[in-house]
């Protein structure tokens, strides 16, 4: 079974950027990937996709500022985050899509805060 784990996350002001990675213990070649957040008090939400071809799907509140890219030579998925808000923030997570238990890793808390 493959092992994510996600890093990148820290604190930034409104507006500033931030680049997660999601490192895969083994292939990620043959599944669709996904970012995922939650924020306090709230249910994990799904932020972006990206299927085996590359083709990417964003959720409204993200699109045009947020970009998920996949290096399948590294095993490796990333989450580019443009024009951060304060409603961003969240620990995000990545996972299969669609999403599956025994995938979820610790996450990488964002926080957007002047």
């Amino acid at each position: 079974q493959v092992q994510l784990v996600e890093s990148g996350g820290g604190l930034v002001q409104p507006g500033g950027s931030l680049r997660l990675s999601c490192a895969a213990s083994g292939s990620i070649f043959f599944y669709a990937m996904g970012w995922y957040r939650q924020a306090p008090g709230k249910q994990r939400d799904l932020v972006a996709t990206i299927t085996t071809g590359g083709s990417t799907n964003y959720a409204d509140s993200v699109k045009g500022r947020f970009t998920i890219s996949r290096e399948n030579a590294k095993n490796t998925v990333y989450l580019q985050m443009n024009s951060l808000k304060p409603e961003d923030t969240a620990v995000y997570y990545c996972n299969l899509d669609p999403p599956k238990v025994p995938y979820w890793g610790q996450g990488t808390q964002v926080t957007v805060s002047s």
